[in-house]
């Protein structure tokens, strides 16, 4: 059964990390060209335990990708790879569950270690990138996504309803469920991220997924 995706919108990224993880892996290995596509094959196969997840796929807004992961299913793990080698990128990356960010620029063999010790339970970064990514302790990043663990996934979908300024009748059709159940999960939002109202928590939520600095346009 197939252990890991490759979730990128270039077929031959794609092609070329297939072939370099194949052995690592050492089983079937699915390819999703969209966010949407990832979350359909992870239903569909819930025994995929890596992701490897581009920044600016369809469907993917820069890290929001990663932290809805890291929400849904909290055992898979997630490697970023990405062209993006901003640090501020990097550290936010990292402080929200990345299990490694690997650049695209990097050699395909060191792609390989970085997976064998995402694999082995390590946190794995390039060795030009440690010390700089290190340096500086990301504290408001690591404090925002302990709160962020505490939300169910059905409250962090609407958390990213709420950013994107929809209304709770809105999201209430967008997830297909009742007003009064979109309100409550507002309602434990607000507790668990410690802010006072919606708007709050939607402009802290896309502050801190943006306040890394990251370019779509610098990703390719």
């Amino acid at each position: 059964m197939a252990r890991a995706i490759i979730a990128d919108d270039h077929p031959l990224f794609r092609a070329a990390l297939k072939q370099a993880l194949a052995e690592t892996l050492d089983a079937p290995i699915l390819e999703a060209a969209s966010f949407e596509q990832l979350l359909e094959l992870i239903q569909a196969h819930p025994q995929i335990e890596l992701v490897l997840l581009d920044l600016t796929m369809p469907g993917n807004k820069g890290l929001t990708g990663l932290t809805s992961l890291r929400s849904r299913y909290p055992d898979i793990l997630v490697v970023i790879v990405s062209a993006n080698e901003q640090v501020p990128t990097i550290r936010q990356a990292m402080a929200f569950g990345a299990s490694a960010y690997i650049p695209k620029s990097m050699p395909l063999v060191e792609l390989q270690q970085a997976v064998h010790s995402v694999l082995a339970g390590d946190t794995w970064l390039p060795e030009y990138l440690r010390d700089t990514v290190d340096a500086e302790s990301p504290t408001e990043y690591v404090d925002f996504a302990q709160r962020l663990e505490q939300l169910t996934p059905q409250q962090f979908r609407v958390l990213e309803c709420l950013a994107d300024g929809l209304l709770n009748k809105q999201i209430a059709h967008e997830l297909n469920v009742q007003e009064t159940t979109i309100k409550q999960h507002v309602s434990a939002i607000l507790r668990k991220l410690n802010v006072i109202n919606r708007t709050q928590a939607g402009i802290i939520f896309k502050q801190m997924l943006n306040s890394s600095g990251f370019n779509a346009e610098a990703d390719v």
